[in-house]
């Protein structure tokens, strides 16, 4: 959505920035009376920070059901508000993002599983742990049985930032660029629709492709262009 995010108080006169606030509200009286004085740019960026203080609080206190129910809770809303284009400029895939999603997936097996196995609550905890830094468990520590809830997450996120992404490119075309989304489109959809049910390196190497192609937009990165097709490349003998 493009929005004019420098705005001005009819009221007061005060200027802030909605890019850096998300709200239309004058921080100085509260009004809601306000003009934006600058040129309308792609934003669907928003403040929301992801913060799991609360939930992991209740890991001693409270089932592991219930926790992964409030983790889901936590992590969805994050997500649903979340975007990658901050007033014009894109934004990176970030490891936060991506973490909030592998714990909403794997929260969700929790609820649902009859027992659990040591490696499974291990792993939910980890990610609970550390996913608000953006911190993730290591291929190699994710459970079999839990290989689909990263590669569901996965998939949901490319699918997410190829949306942004897609937005971007219609205001800096870059042919390249397409058609490596393009592309990378076509296994996040056939990932997708095996419920993530892909070997472990096929998702990280779909990450991996996504976020190299972020950096080239973003820094105009030759090397992460060509990180990227590798990856790609790597997708399709997979």
């Amino acid at each position: 959505m493009k929005i004019r995010g420098d705005r001005q108080c009819k009221e007061c006169d005060t200027r802030w920035s909605y890019y850096e606030t998300g709200s239309i509200t004058c921080p100085e009286c509260g009004s809601l009376k306000s003009v934006g004085v600058d040129d309308r740019k792609e934003h669907t960026a928003s403040a929301v920070v992801l913060d799991l203080t609360g939930v992991r609080a209740q890991v001693d206190e409270v089932p592991l059901r219930d926790v992964a129910a409030d983790a889901a809770d936590t992590c969805r809303s994050y997500v649903r508000q979340y975007g990658f284009i901050d007033a014009g400029e894109l934004q990176p895939l970030a490891d936060a993002y991506l973490a909030a999603r592998e714990l909403r997936q794997a929260a969700g097996y929790v609820e649902r599983a009859m027992r659990l196995t040591d490696d499974e609550e291990y792993y939910l905890l980890a990610l609970l742990r550390g996913a608000d830094q953006g911190d993730r468990p290591a291929t190699d520590a994710v459970p079999a049985s839990m290989r689909d809830a990263r590669g569901l997450a996965y998939a949901t996120a490319v699918d997410h930032y190829r949306s942004d992404l897609r937005l971007y490119l219609e205001e800096n075309p870059d042919e390249t660029a397409q058609q490596l989304l393009a592309s990378l489109g076509e296994h996040q959809k056939r990932i997708a629709a095996l419920d993530g049910d892909v070997a472990l390196g096929t998702s990280e190497a779909l990450i991996t492709a996504v976020q190299s192609l972020g950096r080239y937009l973003i820094d105009d990165d030759e090397n992460a262009l060509a990180q990227a097709q590798h990856r790609l490349d790597t997708l399709n003998t997979a």
